[in-house]
């Protein structure tokens, strides 16, 4: 597969985090030692991926100078500074001119251990313009399902929908997609969501079942949580 780029969200704030993010950026927050950013860059690497584009944005210096130019760590690592809050579609289009055709893309916030290269193979097959990772909460998190599913495709999306109007499945953070819909759109800030609404009526949009849960640090709560989960005492 010629799709070799992975492109992370690590521009956000982390006001949750705070006090830990008046200081620090939401991706370099110590998990186990090590900066969060750490542990999905290792992920990234040990599914034999290389070419890394950070997208960052609040204190993002911090992370340049940390990971540099991902030599040390046996990446080859660009970044897209975000001048101001454009949301996670806006951070994207402001990187335009460093996407790659298609790229795996990963929520700067949340770990899952997706296989990359299947996801990938699902999108191609598939046909599809994006493809999102999905998770059946059989190991429940603290997010409400967003996602209906069918036939391998995402059916409906709906913030915080929940079971009760039938949404079952829940958006764990990992994407394969095509620049050009980010190319498409004429607005400079948006939500990745916003992508997704126009594909899902002509079925372009596919749905990839990972059935491992996902860890988010949005809070100082689910911060320890993933912490626990490194430690191996989950």
């Amino acid at each position: 597969m010629s799709r070799r780029q992975v492109v992370i969200l690590a521009g956000g704030l982390g006001t949750r985090l705070r006090p830990i993010t008046e200081t620090v950026p939401k991706p370099m927050v110590p998990v186990n030692g090590r900066p969060f950013l750490h542990w999905q860059l290792e992920d990234v690497k040990r599914q034999g991926y290389q070419n890394v584009l950070l997208l960052v944005a609040y204190l993002g210096e911090q992370v340049e100078a940390h990971f540099g130019d991902g030599q040390m760590h046996g990446l080859k690592i660009q970044y897209a500074y975000e001048k101001e809050p454009l949301g996670t579609g806006g951070a994207l289009k402001n990187a335009l001119s460093l996407l790659q055709d298609e790229f795996i893309l990963l929520n700067g916030d949340s770990y899952l251990v997706a296989p990359f290269d299947e996801m990938g193979r699902a999108f191609d097959t598939g046909g599809f313009d994006a493809v999102v990772s999905v998770y059946d909460n059989r190991d429940p998190v603290p997010v409400i399902p967003n996602l209906k599913v069918g036939g391998g495709r995402v059916l409906d999306y709906e913030k915080d929908a929940g079971p009760a109007k039938g949404f079952d499945r829940i958006d764990s953070g990992v994407y394969v997609m095509k620049r050009a819909l980010v190319e498409a759109q004429t607005e400079t800030r948006f939500m990745l969501a916003d992508l997704w609404k126009p594909l899902i009526p002509r079925g372009r949009l596919g749905a990839f079942d990972v059935p491992v849960r996902f860890y988010d640090i949005g809070t100082i709560e689910r911060l320890a949580e993933f912490e626990r989960y490194l430690k191996g005492d989950k």
